[in-house]
């Protein structure tokens, strides 16, 4: 690690806030004459990848000047007034817990940016395109990164409007009606979770994070912290999602380009799951050991449902659509997530912080590569996948052909659902492809030594052995339930590896083109992490575990 005055960490977090919303204004911008490349369509995908590339560098400088030794301490902090008749501050913190989503986000923004550059989404203007990914960056980064209740609340919104208009201009079929269904489902849920965030601020007397969580809610009474969490929670749950709030999900995900695919799973979910760790553990206890039975069943109910509904989509002749089963497969793993919050013990919060991260690697390379797949046979129909009768007819997969900048909305005709004829599984016409979708498989069904196996078992050991005061044999059912849930997500994902990838080609089934140059520039990363994630858990666990001994303990240890 390296050693940074604080004022330059406080720079540098001001940077990767505020560097992105600069960077969406200045791509609206005509580009200068001598940046235009070959065409101005050309110049603002550029812009798009270097603001983000330099926001993901800030990051990692970030992540080097912190002082690893106490991860638990609030650092890189700015605290300016901004509404003094509110108490209300730009207050700007880092500790452990909020480092490694800020890094997530920086990472996965910056792939998707450069993925995008050689593989323009089908729709409007890149320039709108680029300017709502970079506004999406800043509030997800902001919503990592703010300490206050309102400014919270404010980045939290701010990533709607950028995802609707993703979704509704860049995304294939059905994307009005999905991005429409995303952004009622989210806001409703927010007008909520805002009532919740003023009854705790009036309250109180402070919106201020850091001196909620210390006060651990002793300012608030029982009956003010039930409340508070049961409308925070709701905002909170509709955007992790918690089953039955996570209906928009899988048309999102459907509709969806693939760089929104990617966000969407990787960084947007996060956000909902965080505000359960840094606001409602530390500020209203109480009230969340009054839920935490409720939060852990409907945990394990969408843990068993996404995995269901995953496996009808996999078997034969359903008809299912791979990113639709990608989707409801995120609904299970962010119930482990929920399951290791609801048991307010380190280990499970600790382990539902890693599930978290975890999550955001494996499945934005998920989505990445049913992109790709999509791009090269022309469906994510796992039924015409699993028989390869699309895409015979399609140029886009030949080798050597940089495909359709079209074909990312799946509208283009690089080979539609409809194209018969002979092929095979991805093994023999594409194999470095074929291998990474079953890397991906595998780690997301949390094989020992990738990133997705801690995650999942720390939640099981939290419920193993859940906070004083919350019901042990309740908990004990909690865990065995999800356990067999890890069963059920092992069978459709194996299922999944078994249609698409396995199978011997056909004599005359050709060659799909196999991963491009930029592809594995986008995609090394997620799978160098995901493989460092499951053989050295230390390097995040060492981050959270101090800081969430803290925030549980209502920083007095």
């Amino acid at each position: 690690m390296i050693d940074i005055s604080e004022s330059v960490m406080q720079f540098l977090l001001a940077l990767i806030v505020v560097g992105p919303l600069i960077g969406a204004a200045a791509a609206l911008l005509p580009a200068p004459p001598g940046l235009k490349g070959k065409s101005p369509d050309q110049a603002v995908l550029r812009h798009g990848v270097v603001v983000t590339g330099a926001v993901l560098v800030a990051a990692i400088v970030l992540a080097l000047g912190f002082d690893h030794s106490r991860p638990s301490r609030m650092q890189a902090t700015t605290d300016i007034s901004w509404i003094p008749a509110l108490d209300v501050c730009i207050h700007l913190g880092i500790d452990g817990i909020s480092l490694p989503l800020l890094v997530l986000t920086a990472l996965l923004t910056f792939l998707c940016a450069l993925y995008s550059y050689f593989k323009t989404p089908a729709g409007p203007s890149p320039k709108a395109f680029v300017a709502l990914l970079l506004v999406l960056e800043t509030g997800t980064l902001a919503t990592f990164a703010v300490l206050d209740l309102l400014l919270f609340f404010l980045a939290f919104e701010t990533v709607l409007v950028p995802m609707y208009f993703l979704i509704a201009r860049w995304g294939g079929a059905g994307r009005r009606a999905a991005a429409w269904k995303f952004i009622l489902y989210t806001l409703l849920g927010s007008v909520v979770m805002l009532l919740g965030l003023l009854l705790v601020g009036l309250n109180s007397g402070t919106f201020d994070m850091v001196a909620l969580a210390t006060d651990n809610g002793r300012s608030l009474t029982t009956s003010v912290q039930v409340v508070a969490v049961l409308a925070i929670g709701i905002g909170l749950a509709v955007k992790t999602p918690m089953w039955p709030m996570h209906s928009w999900l899988p048309d999102a995900h459907t509709a969806a380009p693939t760089v929104g695919s990617v966000l969407l799973a990787g960084v947007l979910l996060k956000m909902g799951t965080y505000g359960f760790v840094r606001i409602l553990l530390p500020v209203a206890p109480e009230g969340m050991r009054t839920f935490a039975p409720y939060l852990a069943a409907f945990a394990v109910v969408g843990i068993v449902y996404g995995s269901l509904a995953c496996l009808s989509l996999a078997k034969q002749g359903a008809k299912g659509d791979l990113k639709r089963l990608i989707a409801y497969s995120s609904v299970g793993h962010m119930g482990f997530v929920l399951l290791g919050i609801a048991t307010m013990s380190p280990t499970g919060v600790n382990g539902a912080l890693f599930a978290n991260i975890a999550h955001g690697l494996i499945t934005g390379l998920l989505f990445f590569l049913v992109g790709a797949v999509k791009d090269r046979t022309g469906t994510t129909d796992l039924d015409a996948l699993s028989r390869a009768a699309a895409g015979t007819r399609s140029v886009a997969g030949a080798p050597g052909s940089a495909g359709s900048t079209s074909g990312t909305g799946g509208t283009s005709g690089t080979g539609s659902t409809g194209a018969a004829g002979t092929g095979g599984a991805l093994y023999s016409r594409a194999p470095r492809l074929g291998g990474l979708l079953s890397f991906a498989a595998v780690a997301s069904l949390g094989l020992p030594g990738l990133g997705g196996f801690w995650g999942e078992m720390l939640a099981l050991f939290g419920a193993f052995r859940p906070a004083e005061g919350l019901s042990r044999p309740a908990f004990l059912v909690f865990m065995a339930v999800a356990a067999f849930g890890t069963l059920l997500t092992a069978a459709y994902l194996l299922v999944v590896v078994r249609r698409v990838c396995m199978g011997p080609a056909e004599r005359e089934s050709p060659e799909l083109a196999d991963v491009r140059t930029y592809e594995f520039a986008a995609w090394t990363p997620l799978v160098v992490l995901t493989v460092v994630a499951g053989l050295w858990p230390r390097a995040l666990l060492g981050l959270t575990d101090p800081a969430v001994q803290q925030l549980l303990s209502g920083g007095t240890r």
